[in-house]
């Protein structure tokens, strides 16, 4: 390790070389690699946590540009997956680090797989279906997470202890989470920095076991307009919760929660997943498909007919372009797929 790297850090007092220490031992779970995943796991790395792992299921995109540090346009002319994208940026940032992108869909067992031996999780995702699953393995597994939302010039966050504040679900019946998304409403960059800032501080805290200078209040703000507001939401914690009561059954990890097709965020885009793991053979597809636009990297398979786009993956996801109608996609889905 070079011995000034984390010198600046290490000189600011909560933090200092003890606790630098403890980062370097220290394993982040980042659940999604868009603008709000690529900031904090930048923010990780270059603060030297030892472990960062960072999950997402799309691939990068024009528009994704604009407020998705790490990409560039190379990637989005080839459609590279955000998870590997992420990855091969951040070991040029810190190799030092141990970092590992999964290009998945996180449900129930990939995330209960995912988490052991994580010390924080942070929210990097776009849908409160996957934010539901990761408050329930959280609160089954007793490991902190820390929620964060963007959209527009809004941004909120709030960071959650097992056994100690409320959990997402008592949140939802107390704190307006609201319904736009980037795709409706638009989001500008700095709204996202400042997300993450709260996000990796809290996060910081944990890791280097200073806990008494977590905020402990829900955060919210629109940077636009100059607002900032926090809440104590100390009360909205409920003994009779589903996910952190006394008697927690977690229900967002029973199986007729996971879905096998999702409408992605505000996209004309709906994700179909085979009901069982599976490795699929991206050239096998490609000999199956006799017209239409084709092309294909070492991560998947762009497949352009009319006006839908499918996008084959090697675990099996297809996500398919151009269709909001879950039934449409469905069909698209058995035309090549069977």
């Amino acid at each position: 390790m070079s011995f000034d790297r984390y010198s600046r850090q290490e000189r600011f007092k909560p933090i200092g070389v003890q606790g630098q220490e403890k980062l370097i031992s220290k394993h982040v779970l980042v659940i999604g690699a868009g603008a709000l995943g690529t900031s904090s796991a930048e923010q990780l790395v270059r603060g030297g946590v030892g472990k960062l792992t960072i999950v997402d299921r799309d691939y990068v995109e024009w528009s994704n540009l604009q407020r998705q540090q790490l990409f560039t346009e190379k990637d989005a002319k080839q459609r590279i997956p955000k998870a590997k994208a992420a990855e091969s940026k951040l070991k040029e940032i810190n190799s030092e680090v141990q970092i590992k992108g999964h290009i998945m869909d996180v449900q129930r067992e990939e995330l209960e797989r995912l988490i052991d031996g994580v010390d924080v999780v942070l929210d990097a995702t776009d849908n409160f279906d996957t934010r539901m699953l990761v408050n329930d393995v959280c609160q089954k597994h007793r490991i902190p997470w820390i929620y964060g939302g963007c959209v527009g010039s809004h941004g909120m966050s709030f960071t959650i202890l097992p056994g100690e504040t409320p959990c997402l679900q008592c949140l939802l019946e107390s704190v307006p989470m609201g319904g736009a998304t980037c795709d409706t409403v638009g989001v500008i960059s700095p709204a996202v920095q400042m997300v993450t800032a709260h996000q990796v501080a809290e996060a910081l805290k944990i890791l280097v076991d200073d806990k008494e200078a977590l905020i402990g209040k829900f955060v919210m703000f629109d940077l636009w307009n100059h607002h900032y507001t926090t809440m104590k939401v100390d009360r909205a914690k409920r003994e009779t919760c589903p996910s952190c009561g006394v008697h927690a059954t977690y229900p967002y990890l029973s199986p007729e929660y996971q879905t096998k097709t999702a409408v992605l965020c505000g996209r004309d885009t709906v994700q179909i997943r085979p009901p069982s793991k599976m490795v699929r053979d991206l050239d096998e597809v490609r000999m199956s498909l006799v017209d239409g636009e084709v092309e294909q990297n070492p991560f998947l398979l762009s497949y352009k007919k009319g006006d839908h786009r499918m996008i084959f993956f090697k675990d099996g996801r297809v996500l398919i372009h151009g269709t909001k109608d879950v039934t449409e996609a469905r069909n698209l889905y058995h035309k090549i797929i069977g």
